[in-house]
């Protein structure tokens, strides 16, 4: 009875102390994006994504624990010259068609430090293009603003804003895979500065 009693008590406590929220990475004024920076002898190509969704369970108290998906629309990735935006979606390189999606995945975060509101780390990612899935470790800066989503979106609740700086390599998901390197980098610059909502119920 003294067992059960001292579990029920763990669990009380946990659920008073311990609070997994959801957050909805679909940005209804269409502001979150993602930037793409490919830096070859010959060429500098910068361009961004902002067909956005997906959603992060994470626990202020438990920043560990962070769960997620964020996916972008392989299509609304855009950069100025349309003859290379076309190539870009085109079959021979992110083929856009037949892969519509590009994912990044996580499960949870270590290296944790807090810093105020912002909480920087290191998270267990997946990343699939053209539906190839690699494992990578990303660095992140994980910020919890409670209470703030009234002043972005003028409803009650929580964001998590999400910023990171990573890179991959075009090679490693067969784009092209040792083509054009005079023109196109092997090496892809990411940038992630997303806000994540959960209104309160």
């Amino acid at each position: 009875m003294k067992k059960i009693f001292l579990l029920s008590l763990l669990f009380n406590f946990c659920s008073v102390y311990s609070k997994v929220i959801q957050f909805d990475f679909k940005d209804p004024k269409g502001v979150n994006s993602i930037l793409f920076h490919l830096d070859a002898p010959l060429e500098s190509i910068s361009g961004s994504g902002n067909d956005i969704l997906g959603t992060v369970h994470f626990d202020p108290k438990k920043p560990k624990i962070i769960r997620g998906e964020i996916i972008l629309k392989t299509k609304s990735l855009h950069v100025g010259n349309p003859v290379l935006k076309e190539h870009m979606h085109g079959e021979n390189w992110l083929n856009a068609t037949k892969f519509p999606e590009i994912k990044l995945t996580f499960d949870s975060m270590s290296n944790v430090k807090r810093d105020g509101v912002n909480i920087n780390g290191q998270i267990n990612a997946k990343m699939t293009i053209r539906n190839i899935t690699l494992s990578m470790p990303i660095p992140v800066q994980i910020s919890f603003l409670e209470g703030l989503l009234e002043k972005r979106n003028r409803v009650p609740g929580d964001l998590l804003v999400v910023r990171s700086k990573f890179s991959v390599k075009r090679d490693d998901f067969e784009i092209q895979k040792g083509e054009n390197l005079d023109k196109v980098a092997n090496k892809i610059e990411i940038i992630l500065n997303l806000a994540g909502s959960a209104p309160s119920s």
